[in-house]
């Protein structure tokens, strides 16, 4: 692109998975679509996290309908592409190792099965045949057959490479260094590369969303949450399912800033296995941090002895977009007319990804929505007044 003004139905920012999935949705949709991304493709959060499309982990409410929502894409309408992004129906199995966890989890399960989730009670007899691997000390187990896997870089390049054979350009080392403006409006993107006029931009840029919106002069309270993922040598098959502990889900809904851990444990294809999480609030700080990696492996350990022996090869670290009421946002910005976002999913993006852009464009296009996008507004009430508490 020269520095002349270029125009587009649609520009993207960002293009990780969320960008990927808004840029080939909308393109779909017959809209002329320029992505642009700061540096690489999947350069962001979407290369720093295990690819995990999950309903197992959400409490009943507008993110577990999303959640759903979603699922019914991958295992619908995109199946015929499992293969590009290697999608894997692997299905989750979430351990409780405590009497009180046991209870939790029961409870939990009670929830999700009225709100639509498919779960099944697997009596502690029956857990060697699903995780021969996994400890015996465990007071419960509840399997998840809706839980999938894809790989989260293949998903983006893919999703983005289908987006650029449909007529959409995409533009890496282009970062936005500002928006065009027509009083409240925005109404297009200025680049190093020069403005790109278009009556929708999209607001994908994960955990730097909040910058992209101060450009237009208004709050967008996502924040990055930094997390470790763990990568052992290729194993003999060793973990068969998504495994992860019950107190698991209780993280990913605590406002907590400093460092949490809970066992998550899966394998890939190629047979390494990964091994997490984390979650701590400190800024972009990309250093290393063993206490987070030490309590990872040790709590691993507890489900797993058999990985005592095996070797770690690596480790790596992502930011999580994180909202402080636990809502991504979707939709357009009443604040700034012309201005859309699609951010905020903290560690369930890859897997909302889909449901997320097709809902996008169906509102910008004017077609009604499969769900209701007022939970995550932009301006919801929830966001803005926790954010400034």
């Amino acid at each position: 692109m020269s520095a002349a003004r270029a125009a587009a139905d649609v520009v993207v920012i960002g293009a990780g998975a969320v960008g990927a999935a808004v840029a080939w949705y909308a393109t779909r949709a017959g809209l002329s679509v320029t992505v642009v991304e700061r540096g690489a493709i999947v350069s962001g959060s979407s290369s720093a996290c295990e690819g995990n499309l999950l309903v197992s982990d959400k409490e009943a409410g507008p993110e577990l309908d999303l959640a759903l929502y979603s699922h019914d894409l991958w295992a619908g309408e995109l199946l015929e592409y499992r293969e590009l992004w290697e999608f894997d129906f692997k299905g989750g199995l979430v351990v409780a190792s405590t009497d009180a966890g046991q209870a939790g989890l029961a409870e939990l399960t009670v929830r999700q099965r009225a709100a639509g989730v498919v779960v099944d009670d697997v009596p502690l007899t029956e857990v060697p045949a699903l995780e021969p691997h996994l400890t015996r000390d465990i007071a419960g187990a509840a399997y998840y057959p809706q839980d999938c896997q894809v790989q989260p870089v293949l998903l983006a390049a893919h999703l983005l490479r289908m987006a650029r054979e449909a007529g959409a350009t995409v533009l890496t080392d282009t970062p936005v260094t500002g928006l065009v403006r027509s009083g409240d409006a925005v109404t297009g993107v200025v680049t190093g590369r020069g403005t790109i006029a278009a009556p929708i931009v999209v607001n994908c840029a994960g955990a730097w969303a909040g910058e992209v919106a101060a450009l237009a002069g208004i709050s967008m309270p996502v924040f990055p949450r930094r997390g470790f993922v763990l990568v052992t040598e290729p194993l003999p098959p060793t973990v068969f399912h998504k495994v992860y502990a019950g107190e698991y889900v209780a993280s990913t809904q605590s406002s907590d800033a400093g460092l949490q851990t809970s066992t998550v444990i899966e394998s890939t294809r190629g047979g390494t296995v990964l091994i997490g999480s984390s979650r701590e609030r400190v800024g972009f700080d990309r250093a290393p941090s063993l206490p987070a990696i030490r309590e990872i492996a040790a709590k691993a350990l507890r489900l797993y002895p058999a990985l005592r022996e095996v070797s770690v090869m690596r480790s790596y670290l992502g930011f999580r977009p994180y909202c402080l009421d636990h809502l991504p946002v979707i939709g357009d910005d009443p604040r700034a007319p012309g201005l859309w976002h699609a951010a905020g999913h903290e560690g369930a993006g890859i897997g909302l990804s889909v449901g997320t852009a097709k809902l996008l464009v169906q509102a910008m296009t004017g077609v009604p929505t499969d769900l209701d996008l007022t939970p995550f507004a932009a301006d919801r009430a929830t966001l803005q007044e926790v954010a400034h508490a």
